[in-house]
């Protein structure tokens, strides 16, 4: 109202006297930040008409009350020097009838009295009010309190154990103030819990009811800065919501381009479930897993996750599993993963800035596919398939279930994904698979973007393969995404599909493996060779696309190994490049990691020296030996390198011989100019890797 000395506190603030003029409104004025103790800028209005405030200071002479908004107050009571007497038991029941009201102080802009303090109480007001905290009629913090604060208990009980020992009390202090307690105010602090609740402490550690105590003291004795630092800390805005922006942080992710999570977030998530995993059987329970996800706001997780990844025999998310999941939800939908990763506090515990350090965008598929080699380690195979062709038990067998175990799925708990790990060439790949619905007259972009495509057919079924040919004609024939074709159902007879062309010509007319043959229908857990091979093409796309052919029947990958694939029904063997690429290494470590530690354990591996023996064998059976090459058996004996490198070259030189032309002597004279080149190739690579180690 007029003449309450609105002009004069400002006045007096700015100039720190009292005006002997005083205008008829003052200019609005902004207090920067660096002036202020809450250190953000305050900018004050002489209010005449405004209708949208941050904030509002009610001024009132000593018996006039002004009309009450709907945002933070301070009530003023102002020229306290024409009064002898304080009015503040007068004011009391009007602070308990409006909640509005943060506090109520007097002043004198006259004597400067509390001038200062008026207006930090107004900022303080604004930045940390009580109302939406606590109760004063249940002398109690609210209900959205008080669950945001358990959860931040929750989160901040690293053991989970329900008490907040020392080291998490020091952690969750230098999270949310910078800096630990000293051992003499952790114990002060443990003491007025315990003297005021009995069960407020336990086992010398904060029990939740201890934790929810602490903070409902700090409010009643006005530190309610202290209470909103907790929870800001932790995501929450005004509302007590979590933020937006704390909960989906920005992530730049091009076309092109997938997700997955780094080191750092799979280290977070092991402690999570380590966090959970009470019975330490590497697997979480239904009650575990609700004790997880206790965390958030609902329940993410459905009956469908365990027909998704790796179960124990009860039917329980074993430690793979879990992994594996939150690696498809990066994958599919990284928002999400982002949410889930807020709610579980990572950017808190991990120490990050937000939830996005733990996301790794991969490079542009066609970067890959330029330079012949990726770092992704997640791979999306589709597979596409006519009704009842065997998908979904293509994807179950994955998870290590055989059709019996299979029949146990509920129909509603289908799940149209899977995914798990598989080992290639030492490394460990995520597959995931995506059973695409068979609607052949409509896919979409996602039902196309994949790494590689897996086309399954039932074998007793003569009408399910030409689906297959059609959909490979129609979507997949020009692109540049590896195929391959299933034979499934393999247990039952095979019956001739009723096609222009077998399966098995199909694949050789355009380039691809022949039909793999698949069954779940096993007693033990079903074969994991399959996926292996999906992930090994999926990794070497540019194989497939004349980028690493130079002979029709020989392969080369980045890998040294043998492989039992075929292309157009021909074995094929693949070499190891990036042995010549570390031809100067110099490793002095038994890692079994490294290229060197590879190589010798593929070397003196038990498959090599059995084909070495009957390698042997063969040659010295053979009474048209040349002397060279007989000379040469000797060396070859000596060189694990140079023994694989002669079984390649006799390899090589004999793949499209017959029976008569290896008695014929131009066959070994071949094989001799051919052992002799690998000899001089195989001593080369001995002297600078194997003999500086």
């Amino acid at each position: 109202t007029a003449k309450v000395g609105k002009t004069s506190l400002i006045m007096s603030l700015v100039s720190e006297e009292f005006p002997n003029v005083v205008p008829y409104r003052a200019e609005e004025i902004t207090i920067p930040a660096d002036v202020t103790p809450e250190r953000v800028p305050t900018h004050i209005v002489d209010y005449s008409g405004m209708s949208k405030l941050m904030g509002l200071c009610v001024l009132r002479s000593i018996e006039k009350v002004s009309y009450i908004w709907k945002v933070p107050l301070i009530l003023v009571g102002n020229k306290s020097d024409l009064v002898e007497h304080s009015s503040m038991e007068t004011i009391l029941p009007i602070m308990n009838e409006y909640s509005e009201i943060e506090t109520c102080v007097e002043c004198s802009a006259k004597n400067l009295k509390n001038i200062s303090e008026l207006f930090y109480y107004a900022q303080k007001a604004v930045l940390h009010p009580t109302g939406p905290l606590y109760c004063p009629e249940k002398k109690d913090m609210k209900s959205l309190c008080i669950k945001a604060l358990t959860r931040i208990f929750k989160v901040s009980d690293l053991d989970n154990d329900g008490i907040l020992n020392d080291n998490e009390l020091n952690f969750f202090q230098r999270t949310c103030f910078n800096s630990p307690l000293e051992p003499q105010a952790l114990e002060d602090v443990k003491s007025v819990v315990k003297k005021n609740l009995s069960d407020g402490v336990c086992d010398n550690g904060l029990t939740l009811k201890g934790f929810l105590f602490l903070h409902t003291l700090f409010i009643q004795r006005g530190r309610h800065e202290t209470t909103w630092t907790v929870l800001r800390r932790f995501g929450y805005d005004d509302d007590l919501e979590l933020n937006q922006d704390y909960l989906f942080p920005p992530l730049k992710i091009p076309s092109d381009c997938t997700t997955e999570l780094n080191h750092n977030a799979y280290l977070f998530l092991q402690s999570v479930f380590d966090k959970h995993d009470k019975d330490r059987d590497c697997a979480l329970s239904p009650e575990e897993v609700k004790d997880l996800f206790d965390v958030f706001p609902y329940m993410p997780w459905g009956p469908d996750v365990n027909n998704t990844v790796c179960t124990n025999d009860q039917g329980w998310i074993t430690y793979q599993g879990y992994l594996s999941q939150w690696t498809l939800t990066t994958y599919l939908d990284v928002q999400r993963c982002l949410e889930y990763l807020g709610y579980l506090g990572y950017s808190i515990i991990a120490e990050q800035e937000s939830q996005a350090s733990g996301i790794t965008v991969t490079r542009d598929k066609k970067i890959d596919l330029q330079k012949k080699q990726t770092q992704r380690s997640v791979f999306r195979c589709n597979v596409f398939g006519d009704i009842s062709s065997g998908k979904s038990g293509f994807l179950q067998a994955f998870l290590g279930r055989n059709l019996m175990a299979q029949k146990m799925i509920r129909e509603e708990h289908r799940s149209y994904y899977s995914i798990s790990t598989t080992y290639v060439y030492g490394q460990e790949k995520y597959l995931l698979l995506h059973e695409v619905f068979p609607d052949f007259d409509y896919l979409s972009d996602a039902d196309l973007a994949c790494d590689i495509v897996c086309l399954v057919y039932d074998v007793s079924n003569p009408y399910s393969f030409e689906y297959c040919a059609k959909v490979f004609k129609q979507y997949f024939m020009d692109s540049k995404i590896p195929c391959m074709m299933i034979a499934a159902k393999s247990d039952l007879p095979e019956i001739k599909q009723m096609y222009g062309c077998t399966p098995l010509e199909f694949c050789r007319r355009h380039k691809m493996p022949p039909p793999q043959s698949f069954t779940c229908n096993t007693a033990g857990a079903p074969s994991r060779d399959i996926y292996t091979k999906l992930t090994t093409m999926a990794m070497h796309p540019y194989v497939l696309h004349g980028g690493g052919i130079f002979h029709s029947n020989l392969l080369f990958l980045p890998m040294f190994s043998f492989y039992d694939m075929n292309i157009n029904g021909m074995p094929v063997f693949v070499l190891h490049t990036s042995l010549l690429s570390h031809a100067r290494l110099r490793c002095m470590c038994t890692c079994n990691r490294c290229t060197f530690c590879l190589c010798q354990n593929f070397l003196n591996s038990e498959l090599l020296q059995t084909v070495r023996a009957k390698l042997y064998a063969v040659v010295l059976r053979r009474s048209s030996l040349p002397l060279k090459t007989s000379f040469l058996l000797y060396f070859f004996q000596t060189s694990p390198i140079c023994s694989c490198l002669l079984f390649l070259s006799i390899f090589l030189s004999s793949i499209h011989v017959s029976q008569a032309d290896l008695k014929s002597s131009t066959f070994w004279l071949r094989a001799s100019v051919g052992a002799t080149v690998f000899a001089v190739l195989g001593f080369a690579m001995y002297r600078v890797l194997l003999k500086p180690r």
